[in-house]
């Protein structure tokens, strides 16, 4: 009875073994990635990857156009919005991937997530909140990247309600095989007009950032 107490146990977690790792236990359904640049600033993110705290690679998390901020110089305090990541722990480490439209250039960078970031992401906050009219329990569950040209990187964590705590600033690497690749070769997406006349204008103002 003991030996088949003990293979039925091990084909238990052989199987699931062979369907992923559990889900996370976390206090939410999902935490959130926010992607951001500075006005006219132009950016096209090709992937977001996570590296959780538990070992487990998440590639494509996010990509595609970022929120821009209401100002070209300087960032927001943290920004808002994102992108659910579910069913995916905390994060130990993000590999960012983009072009910055409007130099062109494709940029890439990892960033060690800190553990105060994870504390905080799990830390619940009794705060009022203005939109909800009441006080509610929340939870630091969104890390916003700001994107920059140059392949400056700012990284925040916080909630709208809660406000948001600055991570660091990063300096991301040139991708050395450039831009996506699709069928016709290497690919920027031009600017927009309105920033390709922005940027004519004025010029880029690096070390704004």
């Amino acid at each position: 009875m003991k030996r088949l107490i003990l293979v039925l146990g091990l084909l238990i977690s052989l199987s699931a073994c062979a369907n992923g790792p559990r889900p996370p236990t976390l206090p939410y359904p999902a935490w959130y990635i926010g992607l951001i640049a500075p006005k006219h600033m132009e950016v096209w993110v090709e992937s977001v990857d996570v590296l959780d705290q538990r070992g487990f690679g998440y590639f494509h998390v996010h990509g595609g156009v970022a929120s821009y901020a209401g100002e070209v110089k300087g960032w927001p305090n943290g920004g808002s919005g994102g992108m659910p990541i579910n069913n995916v722990d905390l994060p130990e480490k993000i590999y960012l991937r983009w072009q910055s439209l409007v130099e062109p250039q494709a940029y890439t960078i990892g960033i060690q997530i800190p553990q105060w970031v994870r504390d905080e992401m799990i830390r619940p906050e009794r705060v009022y909140c203005k939109p909800a009219r009441k006080v509610v329990t929340l939870y630091r569950k969104r890390i916003n990247f700001g994107m920059a040209p140059g392949g400056i990187v700012k990284v925040w964590a916080g909630s709208a309600c809660l406000g948001y705590k600055e991570v660091g600033r990063f300096q991301a690497k040139v991708h050395p095989l450039g831009p996506f690749q699709n069928r016709k070769g290497l690919y920027y997406r031009d600017p927009t007009p309105e920033a390709q006349a922005w940027i004519e204008k004025n010029g880029i103002p690096y070390g704004s950032w």
